[in-house]
């Protein structure tokens, strides 16, 4: 049997899909949430906008405080599939700075390479093109605002 003729007869179920989905939001979502409290909540502001400055990010006053808020309260927002696409994105542009700005020339393995980074970037960038599946706020906004519509079309 083809690899084409294996897919074809065992297609991923929507349910095994949306499955998969809110699993890798769950855990990138709180992966993002618990770095985004250890920003704001251990270091403190302060302390990232210096962490920041040293690593020399651009504009670290602003910059340090917007990521621990976008990590955060994005990472929340991405674990329990509210808003998902922008969590997502928002995510995602974190990352590409942390990859540009924190771990470009370090290699790819941790503790300073990038694979970590990487991982997380992809997680976020494939909520944010994929959406959060059917088991998610997203999904109980969607379907109150379409039995909402059918109820008044009706």
């Amino acid at each position: 049997m083809t690899a084409t003729a294996t897919a074809a007869a065992s297609p991923i179920t929507a349910p095994r899909l949306d499955a998969g989905l809110a699993l890798l939001r769950v855990l990138v979502g709180a992966t993002f949430a618990a770095h985004g409290a250890q920003k704001l909540f251990v270091f403190g502001l302060e302390g990232v906008t210096g962490a920041f400055t040293q690593m020399g990010i651009p504009l670290p006053g602003l910059a340090g405080p917007l990521v621990a808020l976008v990590e955060f309260f994005g990472g929340i927002a991405l674990a329990v599939g509210l808003l998902t696409r922008l969590a997502g994105l928002g995510l995602a542009i974190t990352m590409l700075g942390a990859l540009f700005f924190a771990h470009s020339g370090s290699g790819f393995f941790l503790p300073t390479g990038a694979e970590f980074a990487l991982v997380m970037f992809a997680g976020a960038a494939a909520l944010a093109l994929t959406g959060p599946g059917a088991l998610s706020i997203d999904q109980l906004i969607a379907d109150r605002r379409g039995a909402a519509t059918t109820a008044s079309t009706a």
